[in-house]
Order: C-alpha cells, then structure tokens, then sequence
C-alpha cells in the first residue's frame, strides 16, 4: 500500500488525508499563535496610535493584548481545524433532537469565543484607561484622576454584563429582549437584593459632584487615617501612614464625619518642654522670649506661635510650645519640627539649664549612736501576811 492509498484511507467518515490537515491546523495554529498575536497587535496598535505616543505605551498595550488574542486566535484556528473534517451532520448548528454531546460540545466552543473576545475587549479597556491616567497625571486637577478608574471601571462591568446577554442569546437561545422586559417585574426585588451596590454607586456619584476628597488627599475617616488612592463606583481605597491598604465602601465616605486633612493651611505642632527647678525666673524668661523670636522669625511658621511659661508640675517646671507650619506634605513637615526641635535644645543649653526627668528623692533619716532604751517593770504584788 502505497502514501496515496494510506491518505485516501477512510477512518470515522473521514480520510487519514483529513485528520491530518486537521492536526496541522492545530499544531500551526499552536505553534504561531505567539507570533500572530504579536502581529495582530501592533496592527491594532496603530489604529490606536493617534491617542497615544511612545515605546513605552506600545509595550504597554502588547503586554496587555496578547495572551487574549492568543487564546482567541487559538479558537479561531480550533474551528477551522475541526471544520475541515465531515460530519453525518453541520457542526456548527444545532437542531432539536441532536446529540447531547454535540450540543454541550459546541456551546462549550461558543461560550469559550465569547469569554476570549470580551477579554480582549476589556485589555483594550484597560489600555486606554492606561493612556488617559498618564494624561491625567499632567494635569493640575486631580478630578480627573478620579474619574479615569471610575467610568473605566463601570464600562468594563456594562461589557461584561452586555457579554453575559449576548452569550445567553446566541449560545442558549433565551429571548434577551423578553428577559430584559421581565426584569422591569422584577426590578423591585433585584433592587432590594442590590441595596447595598446601589447606595454605593451614587454615593460614589455624591463623591464626584461634591468633592469632599480628590485622590492624593490625606483624611481621617472615623479612626482611620490615609491617603486616598483610588475611588471606584463602589469603594474607595486608602492608603494608611502604616502602609497598608484598606478599602471602604463610598457610603461609609459620606455617612461617617470625614476630616479632609489636606485642606488645612498649616500643619500644627504642640509639645511641652519639662525643665528642673533648680532654673531660675530669669533663665524661664530668657528662654521662652528666645524660642518665641525663633519661631517668629523662621520662614516656615506663621505668627500665631506662643511660647509660654504654664505649668508647675511635680517635678518640673513646663513650657509650652504651640506653632504652626505652612506645608501640607508630611516630609517638610516634621523636617520643620526637627529643625526648632534642634533649636530648643540649643537656647536651653545656652542659658544653662537643663530637661527635667521624673523623679523623686527619698530622705533617710539616721538613727543616734545610742539609741534610747526601754525597760519593762514588772508588776509587784503586795501580800496581806507581808504588811503585817
């Protein structure tokens, strides 16, 4: 038996001629789908190219697309591969009455295409939510930072959720237009299901139309205290000054009082300085008048500082020491502090007194060399034979 007869030989209803093309498609289709995803998008970058400029953004979008696409292509080839043999009956449709495992077979098929193509379309998403943060960044408004993961995060749940109708449509046959009609019956209890998603949702919209925080502002919600880096369409994560991240839900942001830390005008610092009693009132004078010209006179403090004598304590006698910065970074701020800090030190210094530390001092008294004794009498008894 020569190779013409070996490819001519019928196996299944098919010849060995066709289940070898339909091996080669799928090794072919394996092996370069790498090399076509590539291919497929640098084509679909330069349709993109006019938003976007740089290696670095084109990187970006690579990385992005193209396991999606792979896999996507992979299906695709996955077709052809299996419609290059012959069937008692088409493949690719389905009547009533076939057989159970063609039907889950090729629904399976459908239901994969459908999750590979809303795949790439929400990598697609991502990257041009992707450009318009860099945009964003280069503006002095910080109302755009927030909105760019907002509507970005809200078109990627209406594709999933325009997906999902689309694949109950033409992979099970439901009537999409009847079930969205039947939704207005059961829309009341859907809501109620939904209570918490959707008080979440407008208060995220409550967020962007009063703006009480912008992303990048530092609040205190509660006990909480962070650095707003994301608002979503449901929650807003924070970041806290112990580096973790914490996320919380936008209704909780307007029903718990928010103190919006990054809109104050100063920074304030307050401290008491414990000095021993052994200073004089003339070294408390001269030091408090010198820390007060002090803080008057640095560049970084405004002129409500007061610098006063207020306390005698146990062991000390304090001053307080109230200023107020003009930064609102953290950094510049306790930079600010540590240079007065230095300076504290060095004025107490040079007036010679010194920090009080608690302390108590304990009196001894010593005993006499000899000490005092006492003697026990003993009672004497008086008989009656005796006295007479």
């Amino acid at each position: 038996m020569n190779w013409r007869e070996i490819l001519a030989y019928e196996f299944l209803g098919n010849t060995v001629r066709d289940f070898l093309i339909f091996a080669g498609i799928l090794l072919f289709g394996f092996i370069f789908k790498t090399v076509l995803s590539r291919l497929l998008s640098r084509i679909l970058y330069k349709l993109v190219n006019r938003f976007t400029a740089g290696e670095d953004n084109q990187q970006a979008f690579k990385r992005l697309l193209i396991q999606p696409l792979e896999v996507l292509l992979f299906l695709v080839f996955m077709y052809f591969a299996f419609v290059a043999l012959n069937y008692p009956l088409d493949p690719t449709e389905i009547r009533d009455g076939d057989h159970i495992i063609k039907a889950f077979a090729f629904r399976t098929y459908q239901v994969f295409v459908i999750v590979a193509l809303t795949w790439v379309i929400l990598r697609f998403v991502d990257f041009i939510g992707l450009i318009f943060k860099l945009r964003a960044e280069k503006t002095a408004s910080k109302l755009d930072d927030q909105l760019v993961p907002f509507f970005k995060d809200f078109s990627k749940v209406l594709i999933v959720l325009f997906s999902f109708l689309a694949m109950l449509g033409l992979v099970f046959g439901v009537n999409v237009a009847g079930l969205v009609a039947g939704l207005g019956v059961g829309g009341l209890a859907i809501a109620f299901a939904a209570k918490e998603s959707l008080e979440n949702l407008l208060a995220s919209f409550t967020i962007f139309l009063d703006q009480p925080f912008v992303v990048g502002d530092l609040v205190q919600v509660a006990e909480l205290v962070g650095v707003v880096e994301k608002i979503g369409f449901r929650s807003t994560r924070i970041r806290t000054l112990e580096k973790s991240f914490v996320t919380l839900p936008n209704k909780f942001m307007i029903d718990k009082p928010l103190d919006n830390l990054t809109l104050r005008t100063f920074r304030r610092a307050k401290f008491d300085i414990s000095l021993t009693y052994h200073t004089s009132s003339e070294q408390m004078r001269a030091i408090t008048r010198d820390i007060q010209a002090f803080i008057d006179s640095h560049p970084r403090t405004n002129s409500d500082g007061r610098v006063r004598f207020l306390n005698l304590a146990s062991h000390s006698k304090d001053v307080m020491v109230l200023y107020f910065v003009d930064t609102m970074d953290w950094n510049e701020y306790i930079d600010v502090k540590e240079e007065i800090n230095y300076k504290i030190v060095e004025i107490v210094g040079r007036h010679g007194a010194a920090f009080a530390m608690p302390t108590q001092t304990l009196y001894l008294k010593r005993p006499s060399q000899n000490p005092p004794t006492t003697t026990l009498e003993r009672p004497s008894y008086t008989r009656e034979s005796d006295m007479e």
